[in-house]
C-alpha cells in the first residue's frame, strides 16, 4: 500500500507492506489531515520513524469485532496495554505503555490502509461528511479543554493562536457561553471566527488588555504566544497549554508564583463530545479546509501544510 513516512527525519512517499495485526481492526483510509504534530514529527520530534499521521476517517474492512465491520468511522489514536487501571477505566490516553497513531510506536493514518484496536473507532452518523469528520481528533482536544478545567458564562477567556487548533478552541470555548477573545495575527482566519460571533484581536492590541482574563488557552505553539498569556493573566488565573512546542521553552517562574497562576496541560480529548457538536453543526469545520491532494502527493502536501496562512491540508488515498 502507499504510505505517507518520515525515516530520519526524511519524509517519502512509498510502497510498504499492508498491515496485517489479526488481533487489531483494519480500516480502509477515506481522507486523513496534516496537522502540525506531523510537521513538528517530520523535523524530528519524539524521534518517530514510521507512517506519519492521526486525523482520519474510514471504512472497516476487517475486525474482530463483526459489528463494526464496513462502518464508517474515526479513532481514538491512544492504544493502550487494555490491562492497566487507566485502561481498565476505558482512558488509555495517559497509558504508560500506549502507543499512539503516527506519534508513538505505531504506523498512522495518511497511508491507504491503518490498523487499531476495535475498541478504538467510534462510528459516525450518516450526517456527518468525510470532510468533517476529519476533524474529530483535533476536535476532540479542542474540547478536551473542558475535561481540564471549569469555565462557565461569567468567565472572560483569551485564545491565543489563529491557526487551527485555536480556531476549534475558540469556537468551543466561545460555547459554554464565556466572553471569549481570539488573538491572531492572521486576518482571513481571524474572520472565520469573527463569523461565528468570536471577538478577535491582534496580538499587539492584546497587549492593552493585560491581567483581564480569568483563563488563557496557549494554542499559538510560539514562545512569545506564551508569554502573552502570562500577561494577560489576571492574578489567580489559569493558562491551559494546548500547543505542541518543539524544543525548550523559556518561563518567568517569579510571575507565576506571585501572581498564583495555575498551568494546566490539555492533550488528547475524548470524540464523544466532539462527534456531538459535528452531528449538531455547532462547529464550522469546512472554512478551515484549504487544500485536498492525493496521497501520492503528500510530500507537496506537507510543503502547503507548511505555508503561511493555510489551514488544514487533506490526503485523499
Amino acid at each position: 500500500m502507499l504510505a505517507l513516512r518520515v525515516e530520519n527525519k526524511t519524509l517519502s512517499v512509498g510502497e510498504i507492506a499492508k498491515p496485517h495485526n489479526a488481533d487489531e481492526a483494519l480500516v480502509r483510509v477515506l481522507l486523513s489531515g496534516i496537522c502540525n504534530t506531523d510537521l513538528e514529527i517530520a523535523r524530528g520530534y519524539a524521534g518517530f520513524n514510521g507512517t506519519i499521521g492521526h486525523e482520519f476517517v474510514g471504512i472497516v474492512e476487517d475486525s474482530t469485532e463483526a459489528d463494526v465491520i464496513g462502518r464508517r468511522v474515526v479513532g481514538e489514536i491512544n492504544a493502550g496495554c487494555g490491562k492497566c487501571e487507566l485502561c481498565r477505566n476505558e482512558d488509555p490516553r495517559h497509558c504508560v505503555s500506549r502507543t499512539v497513531l503516527g506519534i508513538v510506536g505505531r504506523d498512522g493514518a495518511h497511508a491507504e490502509f491503518l490498523q487499531l484496536p476495535a475498541v478504538n473507532l467510534i462510528p459516525l452518523p450518516d450526517n456527518i461528511t468525510d470532510e468533517q469528520a476529519v476533524f474529530a481528533e483535533p476536535l476532540a482536544a479542542a474540547c478536551g479543554i473542558l475535561e481540564r478545567v471549569e469555565i462557565n458564562e461569567n468567565d472572560r477567556v483569551a485564545v491565543i493562536g489563529d491557526g487551527k487548533l485555536g480556531l476549534l478552541c475558540a469556537q468551543v470555548v466561545a460555547l459554554t457561553g464565556a466572553a471569549t477573545v481570539l488573538v491572531g495575527k492572521h486576518a482571513a482566519k481571524l474572520r472565520i471566527a469573527e463569523r461565528r460571533g468570536i471577538e478577535t484581536s491582534t496580538p499587539t492590541e492584546a497587549t492593552k488588555r493585560q491581567r483581564e482574563f480569568d483563563l488563557v488557552v496557549e494554542a499559538s505553539g510560539a514562545a512569545e504566544g506564551f508569554q502573552l498569556a502570562l500577561n494577560l493573566l489576571r492574578p489567580k488565573g489559569k493558562l491551559v497549554l494546548k500547543s505542541t512546542f518543539h524544543g525548550a521553552t523559556e518561563m518567568d517562574a517569579s510571575r507565576i508564583v506571585v501572581d498564583e497562576i495555575s498551568i494546566v496541560g490539555s492533550r488528547c480529548g475524548r470524540f464523544e463530545p466532539a462527534i456531538d457538536l459535528l452531528q449538531k453543526q455547532a462547529v464550522d469545520v469546512a472554512s478551515l479546509i484549504s487544500e485536498e491532494y492525493s496521497l501520492a502527493d503528500g510530500l507537496h502536501a506537507m510543503d502547503r501544510a507548511r505555508a503561511q496562512g493555510v489551514l488544514k491540508v487533506l490526503l485523499r488515498p
